[in-house]
């Protein structure tokens, strides 16, 4: 449902009709339900004063400046889309999304650090918010949330499952049949602290597929996830007997790919604010394209 909305200043202005102005229910309704904000977070602006109604208009404080203490990179992130609420970033293989050791915040080689550069170069006073992660060695796009608001609303979008995933894989042999849904739990390896397993006590894991283009040791499939967790495409490709080339954690053979073969080609999510659909397509990396020419 698509939702009329601008920027003034600090306050995003709507205009949801007089009906939803006129009755404190019906506004507090229309905010819960239909915009998606938080029981918690409603209650707050309501007692800071940052909900206003004018006429047929309906402005949220949620465009105040907020920074925190992430250094940024020495240089900008690749950004391929970017508004007043949101901001998705192309990540590319072997750069985390955000550090995980005192070491790498030291060195602002993450996502996160190239996000923060860029807001930086840019003049925005917005804190770093990812909604998903990559796998560091996946090349792929990273959403980000600009506020508090708007983090909390992609935030339960990907707990929906309704923001949508999609990927390219090359990987060994040719699976068949060429188009199909794997639905296997995936949990922890207990042998392997880094590794997942199929297992009948994990999570919950569906993983759709299709098969691309095939060759005599290679295909390239596109895969789509209902679900999010770690290392999901991996595990499934790899426990269906063809796992992505390079990917030696799953029995990937890297002679002739230096990392796993995986890259996020698109995501589509709805806009936290206006309500419409918008999909970010990320372009292909250099190494899997040269790797799909010998498909």
């Amino acid at each position: 449902m698509h939702r009329h909305w601008r920027r003034q200043g600090e306050w995003v202005e709507f205009t949801p009709g007089r009906s939803v102005i006129e009755s404190e229910q019906a506004m507090s309704a229309w905010l819960t339900d239909t915009l998606r904000m938080p029981q918690k977070m409603l209650r707050l602006m309501l007692h800071r004063e940052e909900i206003r109604a004018a006429g047929d208009r309906l402005r949220l404080k949620i465009l105040t400046p907020d920074t925190d203490s992430l250094e940024a990179a020495d240089a900008p992130a690749d950004v391929l889309y970017e508004d007043d609420a949101c901001l998705v970033a192309f990540k590319p293989a072997g750069m985390p999304v955000h550090a995980t050791t005192p070491e790498q915040d030291r060195q602002k080689n993450s996502l996160a650090h190239a996000v923060a550069c860029h807001y930086a170069w840019t003049g925005q006073e917005v804190r770093v918010r990812h909604i998903h992660r990559l796998d560091v060695d996946t090349s792929g796009p990273v959403l980000y949330a600009k506020q508090a608001f708007t983090h909390a609303v992609l935030d339960e979008a990907m707990r929906r499952k309704e923001i949508q995933r999609h990927y390219a894989a090359i990987v060994q042999g040719q699976p068949n049949p060429k188009r199909g849904v794997i639905d296997a739990p995936i949990g922890k390896d207990r042998h392997h602290p880094s590794r997942r397993r199929v297992s009948p006590s994990g999570d919950h894991a569906i993983t759709h597929y299709e098969v691309v283009e095939s060759g005599p040791q290679l295909s390239l499939v596109r895969l789509s996830l209902e679900t999010g967790r770690t290392h999901q495409i991996r595990v499934h490709m790899s426990y269906k007997g063809h796992p992505l080339l390079g990917d030696t954690l799953y029995g990937g053979d890297d002679s002739g790919f230096p990392r796993q073969a995986l890259h996020g080609e698109s995501l589509r999510f709805l806009h936290p604010l206006s309500g419409e659909w918008v999909q970010v397509d990320a372009p292909w990396p250099e190494d899997m394209s040269r790797l799909r020419q010998k498909i």
